[in-house]
């Protein structure tokens, strides 16, 4: 059998049941180009492909048909412009996320806050918050203290990874929230599990660690141990955001303010849904 062309490797990949954004995505990562050279497909499409790239287009296709994700086919994910190499062992960041690394830059660029912050990213996975933070600040000639944190020790080594490949220098620690962690800080910042325990959503998810994603029988398990260990690690003055789920908001403002939190509030992703919640500690 010849090996098809660009076109007709796509065609083949929708009779699998694959999207065509994903087969067009698996086809580029075959072909050793980069995932946003789509045009390039386009101009390309009666190209034969290799024996060898048809092959590994073919497998992929396979496994992207049997749910695996994308982002852990081709082993990477962008995410506020920065590509982190994701796998099995983290959860693949969301474009959601990014309302959280926004709105985290924006409270640390507020007046009062010191020329070098110290900020914490609770449940870091593949390092997603904390390097778009140290990047962001990086790229504006600020520094700042970043440390990210997470209790497994597979997803740090991730994180380590991604953070040494974009040469950012940010500081480790292995704790079950803040179990383990000292000091005190302008920000503490999280996307904890917040999906119900039976959800029947977590069925798609079946490729994601089921330990980022779940959190009790309301979602909110995670989100409770940390609004209520934060004020112990946050300097007057600073700031707990976390993200959760899109029905989540209420209750989240909820449990901030039953903590002592003030100025609690939610901000928007860009479909419109209240995506996070925070709030500043002024102190007990």
């Amino acid at each position: 059998m010849n090996p098809p062309n660009c076109a007709q490797a796509l065609a083949a990949a929708q009779t699998l049941g694959l999207e065509r954004l994903d087969a067009q995505l698996l086809l580029l990562h075959a072909l050793g180009k980069p995932g946003d050279a789509r045009a390039w497909l386009l101009a390309h499409d009666t190209d034969i492909l290799q024996d060898r790239a048809a092959e590994d287009f073919r497998a992929m296709c396979l496994r992207r048909a049997a749910g695996e994700p994308v982002a852990y086919i081709v082993g990477h994910k962008e995410f506020f412009g920065l590509t982190l190499q994701v796998d099995a062992r983290v959860l693949i960041p969301r474009p959601d996320t990014e309302t959280l690394a926004d709105w985290s830059l924006e409270r640390l660029g507020a007046s009062g806050m010191p020329p070098v912050p110290a900020v914490l990213d609770l449940g870091t996975g593949s390092g997603a918050i904390a390097l778009a933070i140290a990047h962001s600040l990086q790229t504006e000639g600020r520094q700042a203290k970043v440390v990210a944190v997470d209790a497994s020790a597979d997803a740090l080594e991730v994180a380590r990874g991604n953070a040494s490949r974009l040469g950012l220098a940010l500081d480790f620690i292995q704790s079950h929230w803040l179990e383990k962690v000292s000091g005190h800080f302008h920000l503490i910042v999280s996307n904890p599990p917040y999906i119900a325990s039976a959800d029947p959503h977590l069925e798609a998810l079946a490729y994601e660690p089921l330990s980022a994603l779940a959190a009790g029988t309301d979602g909110l398990d995670d989100i409770r141990d940390i609004v209520r260990q934060a004020p112990g690690h946050l300097l007057s003055g600073g700031w707990l955001l976390l993200e959760h789920g899109y029905d989540q908001a209420e209750a989240v403002c909820a449990l901030l303010a039953q903590a002592g939190f003030a100025q609690v509030q939610s901000r928007l992703d860009l479909a419109g849904i209240a995506r996070c919640s925070g709030g500043l500690w002024v102190g007990a």
